[in-house]
């Protein structure tokens, strides 16, 4: 799914939610090796120069404020359009869990609201993201925290995969992987904290 528009976004979110419930007694275990405690030492020296100062600040902040305590269970972690197949408008596959492992649910809806719903620029798309956030809390209702922490895990999201890509950059140039993308959405979402709560609304 190259071009998800609301429609998409909605079916994903309420897929989502019925991976993360059908999870929740699965009894294996296994540590995400890209959280929080991963993103720092991938901002290395390389493209960006100066700007990774930056990135590396941004990251403490969001490090040390990160939650200790929110609804967890089995998250796909990587669940980028992708990822997804569609047929007659129908969600009808998902692949690729190889990042696959046990976190925060809610972090998990924060990875595809800024995959789905972010243009060119980095700006998260209201509709697209208002369909996502609602066809997934309509499964799964998002608890008081998890609503609190969203605008974290957003920022998070982005942090995380613009650390991998811009390492992924920084050892092998020619990567097609854009760090700059996800620059733009932590961006947006620093600019605009309070984006998350309209879609909940």
């Amino acid at each position: 799914m190259l071009n998800p528009g609301p429609e998409h976004c909605a079916a994903l979110g309420g897929m989502l939610a019925e991976m993360h419930l059908t999870g929740l007694n699965f009894p294996l275990k296994r540590v995400n090796a890209l959280g929080p405690s991963a993103w720092r030492e991938l901002l290395v020296d390389g493209p960006g120069g100066e700007a990774i100062d930056i990135r590396r600040r941004q990251c403490d902040e969001i490090v040390a404020q990160w939650p200790k305590d929110l609804p967890s269970g089995i998250v796909h972690a990587d669940l980028f359009p992708d990822n997804v197949f569609f047929a007659g408008g129908e969600l009808c596959g998902v692949i690729d869990f190889y990042f696959a492992c046990n976190d925060f649910l809610a972090y998990d809806l924060a990875i595809c609201v800024n995959a789905w719903c972010a243009d060119s620029h980095g700006r998260i798309d209201d509709a697209r993201a208002r369909a996502l956030v609602t066809a997934y809390s309509a499964r799964r209702a998002l608890t008081e925290a998890e609503v609190a922490a969203l605008p974290l895990l957003l920022r998070g999201a982005a942090m995380r995969f613009f650390a991998t890509r811009h390492y992924d950059r920084a050892q092998r140039p020619d990567s097609p992987l854009d760090p700059g993308h996800y620059a733009r959405i932590l961006a947006f979402h620093e600019n605009h904290p309070d984006a998350a709560q309209s879609w909940l609304s």
